[in-house]
């Protein structure tokens, strides 16, 4: 099996955190697994970002993607939508559609929110329509999973979410119910990638 691919997009910390229990759970199912990010945007025409990331996960490439045999996709929640950033990616990537090299292979999707009610449903909806637009099949967390019917924190069927108390989270943790879940979702992924 070729590499599992976890692409988030992080600001403060939360949604790489998630990325990083999910890239656990895929692991100790026996798949390889890629930890990947993407670069900032800015609306100044004239900047480029580095070509490597000063620290933490390096930035995916096109062609990472294009060899994963399954996909976990994170961004935080940006009024109800994935932030920006992984938007322009995920705009970028006409050449692998067209070929079709994502069709058929499973995805999930996660998020992160300062607020209870900050869009985190929509916001995993929104990121998984281009993943149907790549023929990806969805892999949702299934409520036989414990912790998703008790959770007081993040998580929903439609992927792993996390929910920040503080708008200002400097050092975000996650709950254990969350980590579970995380762990679940990767998992599930690598399953559903040794299937193909």
């Amino acid at each position: 099996m070729s590499h599992i691919l976890i692409l988030f997009y992080s600001q403060h910390g939360a949604t790489r955190l998630l990325a990083e229990k999910i890239a656990l759970g895929a692991s100790s199912a026996g798949g390889e697994v890629l930890l990947r990010t993407v670069p900032k945007v800015t609306d100044n025409l004239d900047a480029q970002a580095k070509s490597v990331p000063d620290a933490g996960a390096p930035y995916v490439t096109s062609r990472e993607l294009q060899e994963c045999a399954a996909l976990a996709l994170g961004s935080p929640t940006r009024f109800g939508n994935m932030a920006a950033p992984m938007k322009y990616f995920l705009d970028s990537t006409s050449a692998l559609w067209l070929r079709g090299d994502l069709v058929d292979k499973p995805a999930c999707v996660f998020t992160s929110s300062s607020s209870m009610h900050g869009g985190q449903e929509s916001t995993l909806l929104s990121m998984m329509l281009p993943l149907l637009h790549h023929g990806m099949v969805i892999c949702g967390l299934p409520y036989s999973v414990p912790e998703l019917a008790s959770t007081t924190t993040g998580g929903t069927p439609y992927g792993v979410s996390h929910v920040g108390l503080d708008s200002n989270e400097q050092n975000p943790r996650l709950s254990e119910d969350e980590i579970a879940l995380c762990l679940a979702q990767g998992k599930r992924l690598a399953h559903l990638a040794r299937k193909q």
